[in-house]
């Protein structure tokens, strides 16, 4: 699954459009590496987003197969590396 849509469908960013524009803005990071949109995500694979006053780490646990999970699974999805 395409980064910007995995960012939206376990709920990292409320919309696509945002997931694209954090990455255009590389502050979206796979494995250390800035992502493209294109960039597949993979099982095992660490986020890392940079925000103005914080850096969020995820770890990619499963990938969804529909267009959008509930907020309340988000876990079985992502786990937040601190």
């Amino acid at each position: 699954m395409r980064i910007d849509k995995y960012l939206n469908a376990v709920n990292i960013t409320k919309r696509r459009s945002v997931a694209q524009d954090m990455i255009s803005n590389n502050v979206v990071l796979i494995n250390d590496v800035v992502a493209k949109a294109s960039k597949n995500v993979e099982v095992g694979s660490i986020i890392t987003i940079n925000y103005l006053n914080e850096v969020k780490k995820y770890e990619v646990i499963q990938i969804p197969t529909t267009k959008s999970t509930p907020k309340s699974m988000q876990d079985q999805y992502i786990k937040e590396i601190v």
